[in-house]
């Protein structure tokens, strides 16, 4: 499940965008108490029917089990900024709220803040299956005034996928788990050295790349530089932004050596917005590249029938944890997004959505949706389960990474905080400034956006 990238739009091309789904913008009006609406992101690639199917199979049950309600779907098919701009536009009515919908992660606290969503602390208290999800997935659906939101329904994990064909020819071994950084880039520099030809490690860098720079590079740095007692990008006890730590300078260098040393790729393709497109379908099925920090969806494009089948990529392709700064515990460290089920403030009929959460959200389900969405699951139950574990190659690895993840801080100042990481990385990559002088531009963004809200480290 790839991270998503905020993009704010206007006014008035919200509106438009609106206007053109006109069916879904005006979904909410007309239906009685025994109606739900339920909005979702669907996908814009049109042989992609995972999520269609799965809600229509949970349809069938939630009906069959309640006799006389109904289920009635308002699929949005958008890129992800469009979805949440329409989402929006449909959160601020009675008229058009739906009364269930899909919620990230990213962004829900920015729908909290706005009084779009319902907190949902009632109904969990009364649901025996909330104590079974994960507190890290929990926390994540989770405002600051302590209310919860929304349910997850699964999660993603980062990790260090490796090329065995390209480890064999540089003479590095089969079964590798690096304990550092330096062991890290160790690897990159024996690769370049002993592998003409191939790209030794990627790791997403810059602003084209948007949020896949800032979470799966930056962050996956970040907060490897501590022991986790302490969130290295946002102060919780004070609620202020970080800045001035020697935590984000590291983090900064490791990319800055990357690009510097020429270990990842030539900084044209780096800063291409397609680049991850290139990095899944290309250089890894065609061993062009020794080292992707990357996400844990990436068998999803080489499932049989997508454009990139490549059915031998779990012989072909190690996996390892990300390592922490010098080693330090927990040793390992991750990073986590995800979306959630949330009920809008301004829905209809609340309760009955609730009723559908819990049937979305039995074991059974959770187990099929986990595994037919390459998820990872935030369920214990779940997570434990042979039947999932065993699903595919890889899942249990990085199931077993939700113990060392994060999630982002985010709040509404998020985006803006984010796209001054990328900013930051943008800088040190192409060498137009110094580690220093893009962490003191970070500083001095951050200042402004939070409108001061800050807290040197």
């Amino acid at each position: 499940m790839p991270v998503r990238p905020t993009a704010a739009l206007s006014a008035l091309l919200a509106t438009a965008l609106c206007a053109a789904a006109l069916t879904a913008c005006g979904s909410g009006s007309g239906r009685g108490p025994d109606t739900i609406k339920v909005s979702y992101k669907q996908s814009t690639d049109n042989s992609v029917k995972v999520m269609d199917t799965y809600l229509d199979g949970v349809r069938k049950q939630f009906e069959r089990e309640h006799p006389g309600k109904k289920v009635e779907f308002v699929p949005i098919k958008a890129p992800d900024a469009e979805y949440y701009t329409k989402l929006q536009q449909m959160l601020r009515s009675p008229r058009t709220a739906p009364d269930l919908v899909y919620e990230d992660t990213f962004l829900i606290n920015s729908d909290i803040t706005s009084g779009y969503l319902r907190p949902l602390d009632a109904y969990l208290a009364k649901w025996p299956d909330w104590k079974r999800f994960i507190g890290t997935a929990k926390a994540a659906a989770r405002g600051r005034d302590g209310k919860t939101y929304g349910v997850p329904d699964g999660t993603d994990t980062r990790g260090l996928w490796y090329d065995r064909r390209v480890f064999a020819k540089a003479g590095l071994p089969p079964h590798w788990q690096p304990k550092t950084w330096d062991d890290v880039l160790s690897a990159a520099r024996t690769i370049k050295r002993e592998v003409p030809g191939v790209v030794p490690i990627n790791v997403y860098t810059g602003k084209p790349a948007g949020e896949r720079s800032t979470m799966q590079t930056f962050e996956m740095l970040l907060y490897g530089t501590g022991d986790g007692s302490a969130d290295p990008l946002y102060d919780d006890r004070t609620g202020k932004w970080v800045v001035g730590s020697r935590a984000f300078k590291d983090a900064l260098a490791f990319v800055e050596t990357v690009y510097r040393e020429k270990l990842g790729p030539d900084v044209s393709d780096a800063l291409d917005p397609n680049f991850s497109t290139t990095v899944a379908g290309e250089l890894l099925p065609r061993g062009r590249l020794g080292i992707a920090l990357d996400g844990s969806w990436l068998p999803l494009t080489w499932q049989p029938g997508s454009g990139h089948p490549w059915p031998d990529w779990s012989r072909r392709l190690g996996l390892a944890a990300m390592p922490t700064r010098h080693g330090q515990p927990p040793g390992k460290v991750s990073m986590s997004g995800g979306w959630t089920w949330a009920v809008p403030a301004k829905a209809a009929n609340p309760d009955l959505a609730f009723s559908f959460v819990r049937t979305l959200q039995t074991k059974d389900n959770a187990r099929k949706w986990y595994i037919a969405n390459a998820g990872i699951a935030v369920r214990e139950d779940v997570a434990a389960d042979p039947a999932y574990t065993t699903a595919q190659p890889g899942l249990a690895f990085f199931t077993g990474l939700v113990a060392h993840t994060h999630y982002r801080p985010a709040y509404p100042a998020y985006p803006k905080v984010s796209t001054a990481v990328q900013e930051a990385m943008e800088g040190v990559t192409t060498g137009d400034l110094s580690v220093a002088k893009a962490a003191s531009g970070y500083d001095a963004t951050v200042q402004d956006v939070t409108g001061g809200r800050v807290v040197r480290r």
